[in-house]
């Protein structure tokens, strides 16, 4: 994957979703702005609603040529024919979501503020690393991943890195230099104009 000049936009659907307006929400917003990935970080183990929401997203996002990857669920991931998996335990799966799922399906791994974690997962075959919270958010345990970290890795490391969790316009201006990727998910979806804060965010590259 070649470093664009900019970072691109990795878009996280919310937690959960409504089948009657979401799709529509997610494809104004493909639509409107580019964006390089999603992924489906839906909430639970109903594996009926999980499967009736990716293939509603999975259809915008391949119109659109999109790719589209889940939060874990590696078999789902195979099944519902979406383009790979999200991993948030670190390193620790990557090696068998890789085999399970072969070289072609994207496969990526959250590490919170660990670089240690990200090589690890990097070296098993993780296609990219996603770093954060950056900002404040409730993710993990309050830690926060610096522009120190994102700085280190863009100067050494090859494999491409996402910024994510509690991302703000001036967040976005600092990290730009040092990123490949912005995910932006509740930033958008919380508000009643999901494309125009996404374009409000953007705009601060």
């Amino acid at each position: 994957m070649d470093t664009p000049e900019q970072p691109q936009i990795y878009l996280i659907t919310p937690p959960t979703i409504a089948l009657s307006s979401f799709p529509d929400q997610l494809g104004r917003v493909l639509d409107g702005a580019e964006i390089a990935c999603i992924r489906l970080a839906l909430a639970g183990q109903d594996e009926d609603m999980i499967a009736r929401a990716a293939d509603a997203c999975r259809e915008v996002a391949h119109a659109r040529d999109v790719a589209i990857v889940i939060s874990n669920h590696v078999m789902l991931a195979q099944r519902l024919g979406l383009d790979g998996v999200h991993l948030d335990d670190a390193a620790r799966s990557v090696r068998a979501a890789r085999k399970e799922l072969g070289a072609d399906a994207v496969v990526g791994s959250f590490c919170g503020a660990s670089s240690h974690d990200g090589m690890t997962a990097g070296e098993t075959g993780a296609d990219y690393i996603a770093f954060g919270p950056v900002g404040t958010s409730a993710l993990g345990d309050g830690t926060t991943a610096g522009q120190d970290l994102f700085q280190w890795w863009s100067e050494m490391i090859e494999v491409p890195v996402v910024a994510e969790g509690g991302l703000t316009p001036d967040l976005i201006h600092t990290l730009a230099p040092c990123t490949d990727f912005f995910g932006i998910g509740d930033e958008i979806w919380s508000q009643d104009d999901p494309l125009a804060t996404l374009k409000a965010l953007t705009s601060a590259m």
